[in-house]
C-alpha cells in the first residue's frame, strides 16, 4: 500500500511538471484546454523520460529517479518563469457542460478498469470479457520489463526475439511496478490516467471544430457508445426464444456490437478498444491533441501548434504504431490541400517544421522498430474484416443509422466540414484495401479514427434537423422530441447493451494455486530464469513472474509477426520424450525450470517420471509442480 501511494505521488509530480510546462508555453489557451494539454505533456515525458534513461541504464530504479529528478527539474523551472506570466482566466463553472457529458463515461471506464484489471477472487484473479485475451500479454511485459531490467525489452515469451509490438504502453506501468506497487495497481494507475485524457481529447477536439457544444455533447456520445443494428439480431433472438434473454448478458462476445457469427464487428470502443488495448489507449490520448492541433494549425492558421503537434507525434510510433500511421495520413491529405489552395509560404513552412520535428523524432523508432517488424505485413484485402455479407449491408448492420445518414449529411454540410473529412475520407479508403498487419480486424484502429469524424458529421447533421424541426413546430414540440427519442434509442442501443454485459462479466484468468506458485517463482528464481511451460495464453510464469518461458501463447506471437514454430515443437518433445530430447533441447533454449500444472497435464503426455528421476523437485502445492534443471545449492 505504501509503494502504491508512493507511486501515485510519482504520477502527481510529472502532471504538476506537464502542467507548468503548459502554463508558460501554453499562457492563451483556455484553462480546460491548457490542463488537458499539460496533462497529455505530463504523460509524454512519463513514458519517454524513463524509456530514454532506460536505454542506457537498463530499466532500473535508478532510471525511473531520474527521470522523475529530470520532469521535476524542468517543471520547477516552467513554474518560477510562469509566476508572473499572465494566463489566460476562466470561470470554471462554464466547463460544467464538459463535466456533465464525460463524467458518466469515466464512471464507466473506472469501473471496468477495475473489475477487469486481475480482481483477486477467492484467492484467484480474475478479469472481463474484453480483456481475458489480451491482458495475459500485457501483463507478462509489465513484468518482464521491470524484473528482467533489459531496455528495449525482449519477448519473455520468446526469449532472444526483440519486442516489435509498441512496448511503451506497457513500460509505463513497468515504471510504478519496479517503483514497488502491486501489478494490479501499476497496471490500472496509468491506464485510468490515459483513459481521462482520452475523453477529454474527443470531447475538446470535437468542440474546437464543430463550434457548438450540443453538437460536441452528441457527437462524443456518439464516438463513445454509438451502435449499429445489432441490438436488431438480439430481439430476433428473443422472439424465437425468450429465454435467450440472459444470454445478452452472459454469453461470450455474442452483444450487440460484437457478434462475428451474424457478422457484426463495429465493436464498442470502451468496452472492447479502450479497456483490454493498452496501445490505443495509450495511443488515442496523444492522437486527439494531435488531431485538435493539426485543425488549429490547417483550418485556423494557427501555425505555432505545428512545433507542439511535432514533439507529440514524434513519440507515437513506439507507443501506438496506427495512430502514428492515421496522423501522418490525415496530415499529408491537410498539406495536399493546402498546397492545392496555394496557400502562403508561412503555413508550407509550418507544415515543414512539423515534417522535420517528427522525423527526428519518430525516424529512429520507425527505422530500428516498426519497420523491422511490419515490413511484411503488408497486402490487399478489400472490405476490411467482412467475411459473410455485402459492402452495404455489412455497414448498414454494423453503424446503422450512422451510415444510413452519411449521404445526406454529406451534401448538407458546408464546404470547410468536407474539407476537415478530406483526410479521415483518405485513411478510411485505406484502411478498406490494405491489411497492415496479420490480423485484419486490427485495421479497425484506423477505421475508428474515421469513425470520429463521421460522428462530428452526423452530430451536425441531426442538431441542424432537429433544431429546424423544432423552430417550424413552435411551442408544440413533442412530436420532434418524440422523433429524437427514437433516433436515440437507435443509435445507442447496442452501444449501452454492450456495455451493460461488459459490466457484468467476470472470468477466472488465474487459479489460487497458480497465483501462489507464481509467488514461490518471484521470491525463489533468478529474474532471467526460464520455464519449460505449456504455451497457454493464460500463463502465470509468463504473465505474474516476468519470467521467460520456452514458448507462449501463439495467438500473441503469430499476429507479432514472431516465428515460433520450432519452439512450439520443442515444448512437445521435452514433455512427451526428455529421454530422447530434454537434455539438447534444455540446453538450446536455456530452460531452467520446468513447470507443471493443470495446463500442461491436459495439453501433452507428460513423462513424469523423468523429471523426477532426473531433476530436483523445488515446488509441489496446489497440484503444480516445478523442477529445477539443475539441482539448486
Amino acid at each position: 500500500m505504501v509503494f502504491d501511494l508512493l507511486s501515485a505521488l510519482y504520477l502527481v509530480a510529472f502532471v504538476l511538471s506537464g502542467v507548468a510546462i503548459a502554463r508558460v508555453y501554453l499562457s492563451k489557451e483556455r484553462p480546460l484546454v491548457r490542463l488537458w494539454l499539460g496533462g497529455v505533456i505530463a504523460l509524454l515525458l512519463l513514458i519517454w523520460l524513463p524509456a530514454l534513461f532506460s536505454l542506457l541504464l537498463g530499466f532500473t530504479l535508478l532510471s525511473q529517479l531520474l527521470a522523475l529528478a529530470v520532469a521535476v527539474c524542468f517543471g520547477t523551472l516552467c513554474a518560477i518563469l510562469a509566476k508572473n506570466k499572465p494566463v489566460m482566466k476562466n470561470d470554471w463553472l462554464s466547463e460544467c457542460d464538459v463535466l456533465f457529458t464525460l463524467l458518466p463515461l469515466l464512471v464507466i471506464g473506472i469501473v471496468l478498469l477495475s473489475t477487469h484489471t486481475i480482481l483477486p477472487v477467492n484467492g484467484g484473479l480474475s478479469v472481463g470479457q474484453s480483456t481475458y485475451g489480451d491482458l495475459a500479454m500485457h501483463l507478462g511485459f509489465i513484468t518482464s520489463i521491470a524484473e528482467q531490467h533489459t531496455f528495449p525489452p525482449m519477448y519473455s515469451i520468446c526469449p532472444g526475439t526483440p519486442v516489435g509490438y509498441p512496448f511503451l504502453s506497457d513500460s509505463i506501468s513497468s515504471t510504478f511496478y519496479a517503483l514497488g506497487a502491486d501489478l494490479r495497481f501499476a497496471t490500472m494507475l496509468p491506464a485510468m490516467y490515459a483513459y481521462a485524457l482520452v475523453l477529454l481529447g474527443v470531447y475538446l477536439f470535437f468542440e474546437r471544430y464543430l463550434k457548438d457544444r450540443a453538437t460536441t455533447r452528441l457527437a462524443t456520445l456518439l464516438f463513445f457508445l454509438g451502435g449499429g443494428f445489432g441490438f436488431a439480431y438480439c430481439f430476433d433472438l428473443l422472439q424465437q426464444d425468450p429465454g435467450k434473454l440472459t444470454r445478452f448478458l452472459t454469453a461470450f462476445y455474442e452483444t450487440p456490437t460484437n457478434n462475428v457469427t451474424v457478422g457484426i464487428k463495429w465493436v464498442n470502443p470502451i468496452a472492447d478498444m479502450l479497456i483490454p488495448q493498452r496501445a490505443t489507449l495509450f495511443g488515442w490520448a496523444f492522437l486527439f491533441p494531435c488531431l485538435y492541433l493539426l485543425y488549429r494549425a490547417a483550418f485556423e492558421q494557427d501555425r505555432k501548434s505545428f512545433t507542439l503537434l511535432g514533439i507529440l507525434a514524434g513519440g507515437l510510433p513506439l507507443i501506438h504504431t496506427h495512430s502514428f500511421l492515421a496522423l501522418g495520413v490525415i496530415s499529408a491529405v491537410y498539406l495536399f490541400r493546402s498546397i492545392l489552395r496555394n496557400e502562403e509560404k508561412a503555413q508550407w513552412l509550418g507544415y515543414l517544421r512539423y515534417a522535420l520535428i517528427v522525423a527526428v523524432l519518430a525516424g529512429p523508432q520507425l527505422l530500428l522498430f516498426t519497420f523491422r517488424q511490419s515490413g511484411s505485413f503488408l497486402h490487399f484485402n478489400w472490405n476490411w474484416a467482412n467475411e459473410t455479407d455485402s459492402f452495404l449491408w455489412f455497414y448498414i448492420k454494423n453503424l446503422g443509422l450512422l451510415f444510413l445518414l452519411l449521404p445526406a449529411a454529406l451534401l448538407g454540410t458546408s464546404k470547410r466540414h468536407r474539407a476537415i473529412l478530406s483526410g479521415a475520407g483518405v485513411l478510411w479508403l485505406l484502411a478498406e484495401t490494405i491489411q497492415f498487419q496479420p490480423n485484419p480486424y486490427d485495421n479497425n484502429k484506423l477505421l475508428f479514427v474515421c469513425f470520429a469524424f463521421l460522428c462530428g458529421l452526423i452530430a451536425e447533421y441531426l442538431m441542424r434537423i432537429y433544431r429546424s424541426l423544432r423552430k417550424a413546430e413552435g411551442g408544440r414540440a413533442l412530436s420532434t422530441k418524440l422523433l429524437a427519442v427514437f433516433v436515440m434509442t437507435a443509435l445507442f442501443l447496442s452501444g449501452t447493451m454492450t456495455l451493460a454485459r461488459e459490466y457484468n462479466s467476470e472470468y477466472e484468468l488465474l487459479g489460487p494455486s497458480e497465483v501462489a506458485a507464481a509467488e514461490f517463482v518471484k521470491e525463489s528464481t533468478a529474474p532471467n530464469a526460464t520455464f519449460l511451460t505449456s504455451n497457454n495464453h493464460n500463463n502465470a510464469i509468463a504473465a505474474l513472474t516476468g519470467r521467460n518461458i520456452v514458448c507462449g501463447s501463439g495467438s500473441y506471437l503469430y499476429y507479432h509477426g514472431v516465428n515460433y514454430a520450432d519452439r512450439e515443437q520443442a515444448l512437445y518433445r521435452m514433455y512427451e520424450e526428455p529421454t530422447e530430447y530434454f537434455a539438447a533441447l534444455s540446453a538450446k533454449y536455456h530452460v531452467d525450470y520446468v513447470y507443471f500444472s493443470s495446463q500442461e497435464f491436459s495439453k501433452f503426455n507428460c513423462d513424469l517420471t523423468y523429471f523426477e528421476e532426473n531433476c530436483q523437485c523445488v515446488y509441489n502445492s496446489g497440484g503444480i509442480l516445478i523442477y529445477a534443471v539443475s539441482p539448486t545449492p
